[in-house]
């Protein structure tokens, strides 16, 4: 599958107003290609670049969406941050123990910002107060038909 965003090219920087440091918004993320034996979708945003050691936290999870229908292409920018979103699109618990998108805020440095789209063969039957990251890895397990990455970057600033 192929995932882009007229947000922010492929590799590139992660403009301001998606950042904490900013408006904090969704960025509009859009993709094609989907699989016909798709039933669901799931995006994961994560940032694998934390400084926390890998044994006790290996990424930092930035968003998740989940039972997208396979009939929608897009994402739009500025996305509520309520479990629930139209159609039975649901919005999964975050690292910042948040629901909705909270975006990319480097406590130093640059980091990566991954955004990955599954193509499912199933509807995921976990609830939102319990859809971590952990939970919806486990859920989609044996039920990937294809997938899709886009990857943006985030520097600090130094003051």
């Amino acid at each position: 599958m192929k995932l882009f965003s007229p947000s922010f090219n492929e590799g590139g920087q992660i403009p301001r107003k998606y950042t904490c440091r900013g408006e904090n918004l969704s960025p509009q993320i859009i993709w094609g290609d989907v699989p016909n034996r798709t039933v669901s979708m799931v995006l994961i945003m994560e940032d694998p670049d934390i400084p926390i050691p890998r044994f006790i936290l290996p990424v930092w999870t930035h968003w998740i969406v989940y039972n997208i229908d396979p009939d929608v292409m897009e994402l739009p920018e500025g996305m509520q941050h309520t479990d629930i979103i139209d159609k039975g699109v649901l919005q999964g618990i975050t690292s910042f123990r948040k629901t909705g998108y909270n975006g990319p805020c480097p406590p130093f440095g640059t980091h990566r910002y991954f955004f990955r789209l599954y193509a499912l063969d199933t509807i995921i039957s976990v609830e939102p107060c319990s859809a971590t990251r952990k939970n919806i890895l486990y859920a989609v397990d044996g039920h990937i038909l294809d997938s899709g990455e886009l990857m943006g970057v985030c520097s600090r600033k130094k003051p």
